[in-house]
């Protein structure tokens, strides 16, 4: 009796603290369950409103085996209040209206339901079901009289945020007071804006949901054919019995089927081969939609393939066709160079030339300068121009401006240049790591900017070129080089006419000259100065 006093009292210290550990435990368990379950049934995190809306994608009911269960699509609350769902016996209804209720109600426990993303529950202020038959033989109540015992209670309890859900609604008793009172409370509900589900096998239901505001039908599919339900709910089509149609398959024989005809109402006869005709017609509608979204991506994959073969090729065309314009164009810019360093330096040394061998220089420039014009618009000039701004000679380091080779772009070194192979380099806002071989430095903005305003200034000297060549006290050769030149620079500058003075003197230069002129490209016409121009001293040149 001490040691148990003495372990009661050490208890009682620190019952406070056992009870709450007991509560947290006893919260982290129901979570991990919660958190369990939905694993099992492969279940998502639904959205959940309070405006009384439901839609339900894929939903599986979670206690039907998941190999066999048939998702259904519902949706209730926004457009309809009240979905009336009709349908042959052992079809799926009972079971869909079980899974808009018990989605419900795990949605408003926390659970999460075995449906597809986009499911949405509502949050009701409570949720009213009469299903089933509660036949009581102690009570003496008969199938209609169980039901109605169910829906007086519930017409008394209800309100506006409630959800209510009827199976078989009016069964269990004549079937035009049946349906009577089943319209008239389905009615009542309505008329108070509350949602409610309810199935039923009367047509009078069907016909009150085509013609009310607010009520839609919905049904279950089944397949004449194989005498099967497919447990497919459809909302916004009237469901069918197909009575006659399965004890036609069944063997039961055509004139007693088409006595039972005759014993119903032509309008009732009308009404469902209309029905039978629009489930016919829906099924034709699915089947070509599927043959079109199939013959759709079909169309759409082949186009894009077409497409990417075509830019493919183009790209590669183009491609190969510029890079034969780029070597091209190097090549004829590096002999124009060399030509003209030869001919700067014969101009320095002062070298004399035999006119035959000056004739024959000039004509090699000439073609030089022809083949530059050809390529002087091609794409790759700017290319060419910017490899000029490269600098080989200076060591990497951090902050320097580089070109990426194999990407062709530029950007700039932003870590330590160490012994190792890669240095990070950000390209406008992606950061990468690049092989240092795969780099090249460029000069600075600033040195690009000057050498931007240098060229500026050579185009603006160019452009304002001397309209006047004075080739007097020069030989044939060295005159005809100085104006080779001089032409040139003049048909750049974008002058229509110059003048060119050679003197009188012999004649010879002013031969020389004319003979020059009427073989260059660039010259439209060239004649002799008039009285006020110089006279015969002066040779007046038009270009083209």
């Amino acid at each position: 009796e001490r040691i148990l006093l003495e372990l009661s009292n050490m208890i009682g210290e620190i019952s406070e603290e056992m009870l709450n550990n007991q509560e947290i435990l006893k919260e982290l368990d129901f979570i991990f369950a919660k958190g369990k379950y939905a694993i099992s049934i492969n279940g998502i995190e639904p959205k959940v409103n309070d405006r009384g809306y439901i839609r339900i994608k894929k939903g599986r009911h979670p206690l039907i085996d998941p190999s066999v269960v048939v998702p259904i699509d519902a949706v209730l609350g926004d457009e309809y209040r009240t979905l009336i769902i009709t349908g042959p016996n052992t079809g799926g209804k009972t079971v869909s209206l079980k899974t808009l209720g018990l989605f419900t109600l795990m949605g408003m426990a926390g659970l999460h339901l075995p449906a597809e993303y986009g499911t949405e529950i509502s949050v009701f202020s409570s949720v009213y079901a009469d299903i089933g038959d509660e036949q009581s033989i102690e009570q003496s109540l008969s199938t209609f009289s169980s039901h109605m015992t169910n829906i007086v209670k519930i017409l008394k309890e209800v309100d506006e945020k409630a959800f209510v859900l009827f199976d078989e609604l009016g069964a269990g008793t004549d079937p035009t007071e049946g349906a009577a009172l089943a319209i008239a409370i389905l009615e009542t509900l309505h008329d108070r804006k509350i949602l409610t589900a309810a199935t039923t096998h009367y047509s009078e239901l069907k016909l009150y949901a085509l013609t009310r505001e607010g009520v839609i039908n919905g049904s279950v599919e089944f397949n004449i054919e194989t005498l099967s339900p497919t447990y497919k709910l459809l909302i916004g089509v009237p469901g069918k019995s197909n009575a006659f149609e399965i004890s036609k398959k069944l063997g039961l024989n055509s004139d007693i089927i088409d006595k039972a005809r005759k014993n119903i109402e032509t309008e009732k006869i009308e009404f469902e081969d209309a029905l039978k005709q629009i489930e016919d017609n829906r099924i034709y509608i699915e089947e070509k939609k599927i043959e079109i979204d199939r013959l759709e991506v079909e169309s759409t994959k082949k186009h894009s393939d077409f497409l990417s073969k075509e830019r493919k090729s183009l790209e590669k065309s183009e491609k190969l066709v510029n890079e034969a314009n780029y070597e091209a164009r190097k090549i004829v810019e590096n002999a124009k160079k060399e030509a003209a360093d030869i001919i700067k330096e014969l101009r320095k040394l002062n070298l004399e030339m035999d006119k035959d061998k000056n004739r024959r220089a000039n004509e090699l420039r000439q073609s030089l300068n022809d083949k530059t014009k050809e390529l002087s618009e091609n794409i790759y000039t700017d290319q060419i121009i910017e490899e000029d701004t490269y600098d080989t000679s200076s060591p990497l380091k951090k902050g320097d401006a580089v070109m990426v080779r194999s990407l062709n772009q530029k950007g700039y070194i932003i870590s330590d240049v160490d012994n190792s192979q890669t240095v990070m380099v950000q390209i406008g806002l992606i950061k990468t790591k690049v092989k240092k071989v795969d780099l090249v430095r460029i000069k600075s903005d600033e040195e690009v900017k000057q050498k931007t305003n240098t060229s500026r200034m050579v185009k603006l000297k160019t452009s304002a070129i001397n309209p006047t060549v004075d080739l007097r006290g020069q030989n044939l050769d060295e005159a005809l080089l100085e104006l080779d030149k001089y032409l040139d620079d003049a048909f750049m500058s974008n002058l229509n006419e110059i003048q060119v003075i050679h003197g009188k003197g012999m004649g010879i230069l002013r031969e020389g000259v004319t003979q020059f002129l009427r073989k260059h490209k660039n010259v439209k016409e060239s004649r002799l100065g008039r009285f006020n121009e110089g006279g015969d001293g002066v040779t007046i040149v038009k270009f083209k």
